[in-house]
């Protein structure tokens, strides 16, 4: 029996780390070569991708593609952790008062690039330690700011009232790796003037993998007990598709079982990489060689019993 190979689209519930999630499916699944896509926070629910097999050789590339998150923003008062979990370090001076104008000026201000310093609490490594850790101690350190993309950020639920000492209203933010739904909360209450944080969290879209897809841990055991786990299993090629497939050419199937490098694809003019296989089963993902000019070799290789490259 060849080990299991493909993506789970797992719906990790709140109370559990990213880790637990892998330690658990290791027992589930009995293996262990199992790995997330990026860590999700504790308290946040949502899609998490779970590479299986060969699979964890994509997970850079599932980890690299845009996310999708439901959140709940408070605006009134800052906490620690910019989110529910944290103590409280600021509240508003009176009730907050702004306008649905007011409040779609800030999200559409905060949509396209912009600059987010990660959090304290976060898992962000400055001098060789979680930034977390620093917190934990009651430092708080300068770390670096960073860019990213909010592509779209639509107000999908208004605050029942527009004045008081909390007002709540739900988001919907797709956005590029790297980006802190908790810091954009925050960065939402700066430009209304307020101090604010994230109440509520749930990622509805990772790496492709929609919230409808997703099955919880009790599921996928339930599943892999009744042999029924290829159901969910997602193929590596699902990671694949932002570059274009081509099958190897007959006489260079020996060069590409072997992953030898070769002349480049033309596709590599306009692309980064392609991705080369044999019957639609991707055998590997090919780049440019960095110093061969007019030549490409392979970043990743897949090895498949079925692929019977000779």
């Amino acid at each position: 029996m060849h080990e299991l190979e493909g993506i789970l689209p797992l719906w990790k519930e709140s109370g559990m780390t990213s880790h637990d999630c892998v330690f658990k499916l290791r027992k589930i699944l009995k293996m262990k070569r199992i790995g997330h896509t990026g860590t999700l926070d504790p308290d946040v629910e949502g899609v998490l991708p779970i590479c299986v097999g060969q699979a964890t050789k994509v997970a850079e590339y599932v980890m690299a593609q845009g996310k999708a998150y439901r959140a709940t923003v408070s605006l009134g008062a800052s906490t620690t952790t910019e989110d529910a979990s944290g103590e409280v370090v600021a509240r508003a001076q009176g009730p907050v008062v702004i306008t649905k104008e007011e409040l779609l000026s800030a999200l559409a201000e905060l949509t396209g690039t912009i600059t987010q310093t990660p959090p304290m609490y976060s898992a962000v490594k400055v001098n060789g330690r979680r930034l977390y850790e620093y917190a934990r101690e009651g430092k708080v350190i300068d770390r670096p700011s960073r860019e990213v993309t909010i592509h779209t950020l639509v107000l999908i639920e208004e605050p029942k009232q527009w004045s008081g000492d909390e007002l709540t209203f739900v988001v919907d933010v797709a956005c590029s790796k790297g980006t802190y739904i908790r810091t954009l909360a925050v960065q939402i209450g700066e430009l209304l003037g307020v101090p604010a944080h994230m109440k509520k969290l749930v990622r509805t879209n990772a790496g492709g993998f929609e919230s409808s897809e997703a099955v919880t841990l009790a599921e996928l055991a339930e599943l892999f007990e009744n042999d029924q786990i290829q159901s969910v299993l997602q193929p590596i090629e699902r990671s694949l598709k932002e570059w274009p497939y081509h099958e190897i050419p007959v006489d260079l199937e020996k060069a590409f079982s072997n992953g030898q490098v070769v002349p480049a694809h033309t596709d590599l003019q306009i692309h980064d990489k392609i991705v080369i296989g044999k019957n639609g089963v991707a055998h590997a993902v090919y780049r440019a060689h960095p110093e061969k000019p007019g030549y490409m070799k392979p970043e990743k290789m897949f090895t498949r019993p079925e692929m019977e490259i000779q």
